[in-house]
């Protein structure tokens, strides 16, 4: 079975978290992250760059909140909230 590939930038995580109104403090409370990665993966431009396991982390913290990531589709990636 093939590795899914996560890949989600530091702007839609923060994106999501402004969605949700939710601090940094919050998204690493939600994801078993520490606060210190989040900010560290929140501050560098683009592509975040971090585990698998802590890619998931994030990704299932953000979907169980009602998140949809969306991927880039010639009018770049975002997200948006499930109706």
């Amino acid at each position: 079975m093939a590795k899914e590939i996560i890949i989600i930038t530091s702007e839609q995580v923060r994106a999501a978290r402004a969605l949700l109104r939710w601090g940094q403090a919050d998204l690493a409370d939600e994801c078993g992250v520490s606060l210190p990665t989040i900010k560290r993966l929140e501050g560098i431009r683009g592509i975040v760059s971090a585990s698998r396991l802590t890619l998931q982390a994030i990704e299932r913290a953000f979907t169980d909140a009602g998140v949809v990531f969306i991927a880039e589709n010639g009018g770049g990636v975002g997200v948006r909230l499930k109706k």
